[in-house]
C-alpha cells in the first residue's frame, strides 16, 4: 500500500515538474496562472490534469481545441512516479527518500530543459547545492565534511576542464550550468559520487553523442548538451557507488 502511495505521490510531482519545465526557460511564474493548454490557452480541469490517466483518456489531446499534447507530460509524470518507487524501495519511509526524490526530481527537470535549450537553469542548481548540504546534516548517507568537499570537486574539476578547452580551442566547450549541476550532485553524493558521474557520464555522453553525430552526419563541433548525460551518471552513483567503487578499486570503499 505504501509503494501505491509512492507512485502516486510520484506521479503527482512529475505533474508540477512538467510545469516548471515549461516556464522555467522563459522565466514564468509557476504557481500563476494555472495549468492550461499552451495552445488554445483554455484552463485545464482538475479531472483532466491527472497525471498519464488524463493523458490516455483524452487520447492526447485537449479536450477543447483538439490540438496534440504533448508526450513529454506523461513521459516526465511516469518516470518521476517511478523514481519516487524506487527511491521508496530504497529508503523506506524516510528523509533520505524526501531529499533524495527531491535531487531526482531536479535532475529530471534539468535534463528536459537542457535537451529542450542547451541550458542548465541556476534556480534549480543553486538551491539545490544548498539542499544538499541541509540533508548532509540530517540523513546519515553522507557527511557535511563530504558533501562540502563534493561541491568543491566538483564545481572545480569542471570549471578547470572548462577553461582549458576554451584555452586551448579558442571556444567554448561546456557552460558553468554544467560545472553548478555537478556541485550539486556533489553536494548530495560526495566527492567519490562526482569523479564516478564524470566518468560515466562521459563515456555514456561519447557513445550516444559519436551516435548522434553519426546519424545526423555531424562533425565533432556538433553542440550536444551535457547536463543529461551528467544527471544520468548521477543516478547510477547514487544506486551504487559503493558497488562500482569496491569492484573497480581492489579494496572495499
Amino acid at each position: 500500500m505504501l509503494n501505491i502511495v509512492a507512485i502516486i505521490f510520484g506521479a503527482l510531482v512529475g505533474s508540477f515538474l512538467n510545469v516548471c519545465i515549461c516556464r522555467l526557460p522563459k522565466e514564468e511564474s509557476i504557481i500563476w496562472p494555472g495549468s492550461h493548454c499552451p495552445h488554445c490557452k483554455k484552463p485545464i480541469r482538475p479531472y483532466d490534469n491527472i497525471p498519464v490517466v488524463s493523458y490516455i483518456l483524452l487520447k492526447g489531446k485537449c479536450r477543447f481545441c483538439h490540438r496534440p499534447i504533448s508526450f513529454q507530460y506523461p513521459l516526465v509524470e511516469g518516470i518521476s512516479a517511478f523514481s519516487s518507487l524506487v527511491l521508496f524501495m530504497r529508503f523506506g519511509p524516510s528523509l533520505s527518500y524526501l531529499f533524495y526524490f527531491l535531487f531526482v526530481a531536479s535532475l529530471i527537470v534539468i535534463t528536459v530543459i537542457d535537451l529542450y535549450h542547451q541550458i542548465i537553469p541556476d534556480v534549480i542548481s543553486l538551491p539545490g547545492i544548498g539542499v544538499g548540504l541541509i540533508a548532509s546534516l540530517m540523513i546519515p548517507q553522507i557527511t557535511l565534511l563530504n558533501s562540502l568537499t563534493g561541491i568543491l570537486f566538483g564545481s572545480g574539476s569542471l570549471f578547470l576542464v572548462s577553461a582549458y578547452y576554451e584555452w586551448l580551442l579558442k571556444k567554448e566547450g561546456m557552460g558553468l550550468g554544467d560545472a553548478k549541476l555537478l556541485a550539486m550532485i556533489g553536494a548530495f553524493l560526495g566527492w567519490k559520487a562526482v569523479i564516478l558521474t564524470i566518468l560515466l557520464s562521459s563515456l555514456i555522453g561519447s557513445i550516444i553523442g559519436i551516435m548522434v553525430m553519426v546519424l545526423k552526419g555531424k562533425d565533432f563541433k556538433y553542440a550536444i548538451p551535457f547536463g543529461p548525460f551528467l544527471s544520468f551518471g548521477a543516478v547510477i552513483a547514487l544506486f551504487y557507488q559503493n558497488e562500482i567503487i569496491s569492484w573497480y578499486l581492489p579494496y572495499k570503499g
